[in-house]
């Protein structure tokens, strides 16, 4: 297929199999995805979808990603959409190579602007961006294979704990500069504090809650004052 790239992962092809079917990882390592809206229960099986936007904020144009075949650990093949850009077939082919795999990346134009545009213009665009796309799932897959080997769980069902411990000495004087800088700025206006304390509570609430932050202030500053 055309625009085609090839990498050398250090990982598993179940291993890049399973970061394929987190659905809400796909703006992760896809280059021009910018965030996920939803993704279908059945997510990765044939015909099932991910509805996500692509572009940059804030020029966004949400889109969406359709599973044309599924067969793990070895192929999967995508129908992309991109608004007026037009549709794609992405096909990632994965094969054994050593203790690791290696992954081939195609994508072609099939409608829209970028069937369009000359072969000598898009296939070299789309090389340089799936090249990064590639660099970006090994990254994550072969994350999955490194905390496997130290036995680390990969899955977490919940959030884990940790252990109390002191910030690094930049980072905790970076944060004490950030609060400083806000004092110095001043408090933000009660009535939007307590708009936001609201938390998407009836109107009527959010104003019952701004006018009591409102009068609480007031009684602070005439106690300041006396």
């Amino acid at each position: 297929m055309a625009g085609g790239n090839a990498r050398v992962m250090r990982c598993t092809p179940e291993d890049v199999f399973a970061t394929l079917a987190d659905g809400w990882l796909y703006p992760v390592w896809v280059v021009g995805a910018a965030r996920m809206r939803a993704v279908s229960p059945e997510w990765p099986e044939r015909g099932s979808t991910l509805h996500h936007s692509v572009g940059l904020w804030p020029v966004l144009i949400d889109d969406s990603t359709e599973i044309v075949s599924w067969s793990p650990p070895r192929r999967i093949r995508l129908r992309a959409k991109a608004g007026p850009f037009g549709r794609a077939v992405v096909v990632i082919d994965v094969r054994e190579h050593g203790d690791g795999c290696v992954v081939r990346m195609g994508e072609e134009p099939v409608a829209g602007a970028g069937r369009l545009l000359p072969r000598l213009i898009w296939a070299p665009l789309l090389r340089a961006r799936n090249r990064e796309t590639l660099r970006r799932l090994g990254f994550l897959a072969e994350g999955r294979r490194r905390e496997r080997d130290a036995g680390e769980q990969t899955a977490r069902e919940e959030v884990p704990a940790t252990a109390p411990s002191p910030a690094g000495s930049q980072a905790s004087a970076d944060v004490a500069a950030a609060t400083d800088a806000a004092a110095d700025a001043g408090a933000p206006p009660a009535r939007e504090a307590a708009s936001a304390a609201a938390g998407g509570a009836d109107s009527a609430d959010a104003a019952g809650a701004a006018g009591s932050a409102d009068s609480a202030d007031t009684a602070e500053a005439a106690d300041r004052s006396a």
